[in-house]
């Protein structure tokens, strides 16, 4: 099996990372943009009767969706045996019903997109909210690899006594995956929201986190508001600072300062988006599930 790991723009280090995994060559390409806005795009090297792995960072999915079909659609025409993407944050799963007429469905459109381009799919827990799996939404194979045992793994190593926390019903299925293999307390906050930005939480049971290092465990962390609020009520109920354990670091410019504002301790998240925050490294997972699909 001869498999080439191809960067878009961006994500060079995860293709580095998934390559020495995986035991292959890195690729490269050549990417610019014309004074008109298109793009020129170059493999550097020859995909023909190779498994290409595409890796993709999609922090800014806009930017790179026509990447991603040119460099998937190239390689087949050279004669790549098949072609995969890897990006261990999927994009476009939170619009996932019509909540108002006349609203676009991003998942499925954007699923239906790639589906078209690529052969197979791997990505670190996806927003899998109101659907039961990706094959909802992607036609094409697909691998999940859960964040779940390389957080437990450092929250073992750098948290003892630690009381998992949730700071909505959304993030249950995480923070209980992670507590069980941690083997502790856990419970999940009630949410009331109002608006992107005015998010009302309560602490079910306050006595939980006393006399525990609280750790709060989300998929998503964005604005920060949820994690934030939450992190205030943990403080409050516990006098310690808790750790914020994000998978997917999808911080815009004010979340940082707001968590610490509202009290947070450190704030630590899985290297699916690099960010300074990386501390939990799921990457050989991810090249693991590649291995299985090209098996």
């Amino acid at each position: 099996m001869s498999v080439l790991v191809v960067p878009l723009p961006g994500a060079e280090p995860i293709a580095a990372d998934l390559a020495g995994h995986l035991g292959a060559e890195t690729g490269s390409i050549d990417f610019r943009r014309f004074p008109d806005g298109e793009s020129y795009l170059r493999l550097l090297a020859d995909p023909a009767g190779r498994d290409v792995v595409v890796a993709a960072a999609l922090r800014d999915p806009d930017a790179q969706a026509l990447s991603l079909w040119f460099v998937a659609d190239t390689a087949r025409e050279l004669g790549a045996r098949s072609v995969g993407l890897a990006t261990p944050y999927l994009p476009y799963m939170r619009q996932d019903a019509r909540f108002k007429p006349g609203e676009a469905i991003t998942s499925r459109s954007f699923g239906r997109y790639v589906s078209q381009a690529f052969d197979w799919l791997v990505t670190v827990d996806p927003h899998l909210h109101r659907y039961d799996s990706l094959d909802a939404v992607y036609s094409i194979r697909t691998a999940v690899v859960p964040s779940a045992p390389a957080v437990a793994h450092w929250v073992q190593a750098h948290v003892p006594e630690a009381v998992l926390v949730g700071p909505d019903a959304e993030s249950e299925q995480w923070v209980a995956d992670v507590a069980r293999r941690v083997g502790c307390p856990w419970q999940v906050l009630t949410k009331t929201r109002r608006g992107d930005r005015d998010v009302e939480i309560t602490l079910p049971d306050p006595q939980l986190v006393q006399g525990r290092r609280a750790v709060l465990l989300d998929d998503i962390i964005s604005s920060g508001h949820t994690m934030g609020e939450a992190a205030r009520h943990v403080r409050d109920a516990s006098g310690q600072a808790p750790t914020c354990i994000g998978v997917h670091a999808l911080f815009d410019a004010d979340a940082r300062q707001y968590l610490l504002d509202c009290g947070a301790g450190r704030v630590v998240t899985c290297n699916t988006v690099r960010d300074p925050s990386n501390a939990i490294d799921v990457l050989p997972d991810v090249a693991m599930a590649i291995r299985g699909l090209l098996a």
